[in-house]
């Protein structure tokens, strides 16, 4: 039978009584202190019911007002939604290119690229590194990240990997000595060898329209003339781990007092790193050429080998990272091809090893596809406890298997088929019970008999999980352009404000050169004490080893009709719940027929680890019903509160070609759609 959707092709009477029954459906955009599950019994009747099993409500909520309709136009007047106002986008229709990004400015750098013929390579590309003025403390060129691409022209799909590597001097014991552990993320030894400028700059070469030179243009401005700092770039800025080094404490929080919103913000020292990039491509960025004044690599060596770190104040001892001038110069990035799974009929791709974010997503979904989550006669429906429940018991399954099977595969030999193959996941999913909480955590499962045919598998045996990292930086943004190309981008710089310090080095005469961005903290997303596969009985998998890639929870996403042909570009930060940001979007698509803004605005549910007793939790937003929560608490859950993740997605319908764009209020999410006035 085939599959018919408003996105795929809509018979026009449904489309008509589609129109009808939205006049019945909720705004689009949800304050914090309401929430989708209010709004069920509205859209629960006979005609919008009827409507929605012959046709995905993608469409409903994105009604076209025009498309010479214009977005939101950013510039150093906060706007609307970086003061917690709805946003005046949501649900317009665009035909020139939409970008989505967390920041304002960001999303206005996108825009223009897009306006001066740039495509969607191009706008990501501008955006990522405009990122990096104006949100410092999330990505930036210090750091990497992974692209996942569509081009329109061929119909590839396809993944840029510019994950940081371990340097050649790592070892798998390096991290065990620093006491405390929480520390172990504020060294220099936690440093990755970044990977933005060169996955950039290949990409740029390969697929854009427009040089890197004028990509990077954007962004010097801002750091050059200056920005109005937002809300949230105010309110993180006197945090202790952007306090870790001096130059640090001074730009993030002069004085002691941060910015205030609106404050003219300015890097100086970056916008001159940006230009040395921009006049001498990649190269000025990893090798040491002093007679191009090309001397950035040596700020990135010099700033991870520091011997002091500065926690709560006081000045203590830090542990030098290993990483060498020959480590950075080695460097090169990766082109990838996405892991693929199928939810309810529609196509998903996203991120492969070295990121766990497929692997795990199409666990968590495929394991949840058996129960009617759309069924509230049946108990189910948005935020109820059934399907709470089931939900969470889908992740902890899931992180399980992450903890032991996942990691870098040109380092191990990670089950990718296994993990996602369905007879493999069935009987995972034959674990879940609804109505309980399994209150033995579970243990991974052996999927390489579904890998490899004729292997027996092994029992798991029951000691501590692989330990990893914070990892909680990160932002996300998507794009599509005039010619149907999409991109979907994920980059970090690990943990929020990286190890809080610096590229940079001292000059003979005791001056600091700066160079204006700060350095990752990836390697603490290994294994920071060395594990043994519980299954297996190998190494970790996750265990440091020189030039691998520390695992990932990055999950940029693309999910595509039957038929193969993008429907939406989608991601989030926020460590692990990363993944389960994802889960919540694409279930509130399929199974609750939500409207792409709506989707978003929906509280969500995660679970980063098999564990849900003693240090494990579910975390459940309080957008969701207090009633749910509590009902959740009653089957025995540690419930925690909070944001989960920042979902910022494009979405084209099938059926018209028309482009729509939605953001996330948990951060200063900006949309803005072309053409515009």
């Amino acid at each position: 039978m085939a599959l018919h959707t408003p996105l795929s092709g809509c018979y026009p009477d449904l489309q008509s009584l589609l129109h009808r029954a939205s006049m019945f459906t909720p705004p689009f955009f949800l304050r914090p202190s309401m929430n989708a599950s209010h709004y069920l019994p509205r859209q629960a009747t006979a005609v919008r019911l009827a409507v929605l099993l012959a046709c995905s409500a993608f469409t409903w909520a994105q009604a076209d007002s025009g498309d010479e309709t214009p977005g939101v136009e950013s510039s150093v007047k906060l706007p609307s939604q970086a003061k917690g106002k709805p946003p005046s986008w949501a649900g317009k229709a665009y035909r020139q290119g939409v970008v989505s990004v967390a920041n304002p400015y960001a999303a206005e750098a996108g825009a223009k690229v897009l306006e001066q013929g740039g495509n969607a390579v191009d706008a990501a590309v501008a955006i990522a590194y405009a990122l990096n003025v104006v949100e410092p403390q999330s990505a930036g060129i210090g750091g990497g990240g992974f692209m996942m691409i569509h081009l329109a022209g061929t119909g590839e799909t396809f993944t840029v990997d510019s994950r940081e590597k371990a340097p050649a001097g790592a070892t798998p014991d390096m991290f065990e000595a620093i006491l405390p552990a929480n520390l172990r993320s504020r060294t220099g030894l936690s440093v990755g060898v970044p990977g933005m400028v060169r996955g950039t700059a290949m990409v740029v070469e390969q697929h854009g329209r427009l040089p890197l030179a004028k990509l990077l243009q954007p962004a010097i401005d801002l750091a050059e003339k200056g920005f109005a700092a937002t809300p949230r770039f105010s309110s993180v800025s006197c945090t202790d781990r952007a306090l870790n080094s001096p130059e640090s404490a001074a730009y993030f929080c002069p004085g002691g007092v941060a910015p205030t919103p609106g404050t003219l913000v300015k890097n100086k020292p970056l916008a001159e790193t940006l230009k040395l990039i921009a006049a001498h491509g990649p190269d000025c960025f990893y090798k040491q050429m002093p007679e191009r004044g090309c001397d950035i690599a040596q700020g990135i060596v010099e700033g991870q080998a520091r011997t002091e770190i500065v926690v709560g104040g006081v000045t203590q001892a830090g542990a030098p990272g290993r990483m060498t001038l020959a480590d950075l110069e080695a460097y090169q990035p990766a082109i990838r091809e996405p892991i693929e799974g199928i939810y309810r009929g529609y196509k998903i791709k996203s991120m492969a090893p070295p990121s766990s974010g497929a692997l795990t997503v199409i666990q968590i979904l495929k394991m949840l596809e058996r129960f009617p989550l759309a069924d509230a006669d049946a108990g189910y429906g948005f935020g109820s406890v059934k399907t709470l429940n089931v939900m969470a018991e889908a992740m902890r399954l899931a992180f399980a298997d992450r903890a032991d099977w996942m990691a870098d595969a040109d380092f191990v030999p990670v089950p990718t088929k296994g993990l996602i193959d369905s007879t493999y996941l069935n009987g995972r999913s034959a674990m879940i019970l609804p109505g309980v909480r399994m209150t033995t955590d579970p243990l991974p499962g052996d999927p390489r008999m579904f890998e490899t045919s004729g292997l027996t598998p092994a029992r798991a045996v029951a000691k501590a999980p692989p330990v990893t990292g914070p990892d909680n930086g990160t932002t996300h943004f998507s794009v599509v352009d005039k010619w149907g190309n999409v991109v979907s981008y994920t980059n970090t710089i690990e943990s929020s404000h990286g190890i809080g310090t610096f590229a940079g080095f001292y000059r003979p005469d005791g001056s600091f050169r700066n160079h204006g961005f700060l350095l990752n903290n990836e390697l603490t997303d290994f294994n920071t004490v060395r594990s043994t596969n519980r299954v297996s009985g190998e190494t970790g998998y996750n265990d440091v080893q020189p030039g691998k890639r520390p695992r990932s929870s990055m999950a940029p996403t693309m999910l595509f009709s039957p038929e193969g042909t993008p429907i939406l570009a989608y991601g989030s930060p926020g460590g692990a719940t990363i993944i389960n940001s994802v889960v919540n979007i694409t279930v509130n698509l399929v199974d609750h027929k939500m409207g792409l803004q709506e989707a978003i605005d929906a509280g969500r549910i995660s679970v980063a680890s098999a564990s849900v007793t003693g240090n494990g939790s579910v975390q459940l937003e309080p957008r969701l019903p207090a009633a749910s929560i509590q009902g959740m608490s009653a089957l025995g859950y540690r419930i925690t509160g909070g944001d989960v993740g920042s979902v910022q997605a494009v979405l084209i319908d099938q059926k018209t070609g028309k482009q729509y764009g939605a953001a996330d209020d948990r951060r200063e999410g900006t949309v803005i759609g072309l053409p515009r006035r």
